[in-house]
């Protein structure tokens, strides 16, 4: 097994381009690691990409957006207080990775890419509507989150690419968004079931929306119908009622250990219609 510290982009892609076997990028090596020494995986080429200028940046965009590095980790996510307050849903979804010492290494575009139906931060950037800027041999290409997993451990991304920043649209006015999840302890645990909702107020009335779904599919999920059910309302009960059977009829979980189909169903739409009235609430007192 090789490792490889590259000082550019550029040198982290002709690397991963030219290897002959199985490449793992290290950001901060929460997911790796385990997989090193458990036995799991053992790549051909480790490329870490902490010493490339950028990757461990938070930055306000000119639009009022944000970009973060994909190295960057958890625990310094929630150290930019901005950023917390425009997007506190993404904040509170990383926070809920692991230890504090797994906040002081994981990174977003790991859980990310990761590839887990289960991933916290996930479903929040789907329902955000973030992107991922992507180098590869081809050159540079800017895609939505949600069309990088493609299945449990697997991610859409070509031999040679590898994701360089995240970026967070910039936050409307009188907006917001939350994140819950569902597990048997009361921390440090994988969720059986994780709800994200993100939208925007005209008055005291939804009037944009996005619900996203984690653990109940071989993908995290994005729900339109359970958004539409929002949309026009004030949060009330009929349309927060539509919401949650939305959300539950959505569902294509599995039975395991960790929670039968039936309760991974039910537990979808209760914890959408609570994350859906905590985005209203903090909407409006913006």
């Amino acid at each position: 097994m090789d490792y490889v510290a590259p000082a550019t982009i550029s040198e982290a892609v002709g690397s991963a381009h030219a290897a002959s076997g199985s490449v793992r990028f290290l950001a901060g090596g929460t997911d790796v690691l385990v997989q090193l020494r458990s036995g799991m995986h053992t790549p051909d080429i480790i490329i870490d990409v902490k010493n490339i200028p950028g990757m461990l940046d938070v930055a306000r965009n000119n639009d009022g957006g944000w970009t973060i590095g994909a190295a960057v980790p958890g625990i310094r996510i929630g150290e930019v207080a901005e950023l917390r307050s425009d997007w506190p849903g993404v904040v509170e979804a990383m926070e809920l990775i692991g230890s504090t010492q797994i906040q002081g290494r994981a990174s977003l575009i790991g859980n990310l890419c990761n590839g887990s139906p289960a991933a916290d931060v996930v479903p929040a950037l789907f329902a955000a509507a973030a992107r991922v800027s992507i180098a590869g041999p081809q050159g540079e290409r800017e895609v939505g989150v949600s069309e990088i997993p493609v299945g449990p451990g697997r991610n859409s991304l070509a031999k040679g690419e590898i994701i360089t920043a995240l970026h967070l649209p910039p936050r409307r006015a009188a907006a917001a968004d939350a994140y819950l999840r569902f597990i048997p302890r009361t921390e440090m645990d994988i969720a059986v079931v994780g709800c994200a909702v993100n939208l925007s107020l005209n008055g005291d009335r939804v009037a944009e929306a996005s619900v996203a779904l984690g653990a109940v599919a071989p993908t995290v999920l994005s729900v339109p119908e359970a958004a539409a059910a929002l949309v026009g309302s004030q949060m009330d009960s009929p349309a927060l009622d539509r919401m949650s059977a939305a959300c539950s009829a959505a569902c294509r979980p599995i039975d395991d250990k960790r929670g039968t189909v039936e309760f991974r169903t039910d537990v979808a739409g209760v914890l959408g219609r609570r994350a859906a009235v905590i985005a209203y609430n903090r909407a409006g007192r913006e």
